[in-house]
């Protein structure tokens, strides 16, 4: 590890207050696939193994929060705010407003051109990367303690209903973990001039269809359509 790579990692946990032993669990935290497939100093070096194990980390430390601090919420609501809480686009915003995470990420080259530095998937999972890699070095508590201070505020602003629900992700994310297969869309229609059209968008989760839905742009009507999922299988 190079002097400056070291300063920066070293820089990440004194602003996190953590104190890694082994600072090239923390360094594999960051590497994203396309640099070990683009690199061969890299072959088989990348985030995805503690991507896999700080998604358990994360999972368990939201879990038994909502569950110790939510006694009376049922089981449906605490399965939706943790749906909520630890979904792509939630890690996505930790990663970028409180961890600073692209800062840090080594990429592959045609990855960094194409903006991989700011991909959702991309620092949601590093996230994910680096609570397994602080659960490894440093033990379960301080990994939970890490998580809570990230989650806790988004927990608080679900409560409070605060900020539009984004329920195609909310709806991904909690049926992909039921069912394992995705969500899908499909624009049965518009109607209306070129200036002013609507379009209607069909939300098919197996064999299960909800919709049509409608909205001013396709993007809108999915939303509508997977809103329409959502309360349908989870209620609000």
């Amino acid at each position: 590890m190079s002097p400056g790579r070291k300063n920066l990692l070293l820089e990440f946990s004194s602003l996190m207050g953590l104190r890694f032993r082994d600072l090239d669990l923390l360094d594999l935290a960051f590497h994203h696939r396309s640099c070990s497939n683009e690199d061969p100093r890299f072959k088989g070096r990348n985030n995805e193994r503690l991507e896999f194990l700080g998604d358990s980390v994360l999972g368990l430390s939201c879990a038994s929060y909502l569950f110790l601090e939510l006694e009376g919420k049922t089981e449906g609501d605490l399965s939706k705010i943790k749906a909520t809480v630890v979904s792509e686009p939630i890690l996505a915003k930790i990663a970028v407003g409180k961890l600073s995470i692209e800062k840090y990420l080594v990429l592959g080259r045609g990855e960094e051109l194409s903006g991989g530095r700011n991909k959702p998937a991309i620092l949601a999972d590093a996230v994910e990367a680096v609570i397994g890699a602080i659960y490894l070095d440093q033990g379960f508590e301080t990994a939970r303690k890490f998580v809570l201070d990230l989650i806790v505020p988004e927990i608080d602003s679900v409560l409070n209903d605060s900020g539009s629900k984004d329920y195609k992700s909310l709806l991904q994310n909690y049926y992909q973990k039921k069912h394992n297969e995705c969500p899908s869309y499909e624009l049965v229609r518009m109607e209306g001039p070129d200036h002013d059209r609507t379009f209607y968008v069909t939300c098919h989760l197996g064999k299960v269809s909800y919709g049509p839905a409608s909205g001013k742009n396709k993007k809108l009507a999915e939303q509508a359509a997977a809103r329409m999922a959502y309360i349908a299988i989870c209620g609000n």
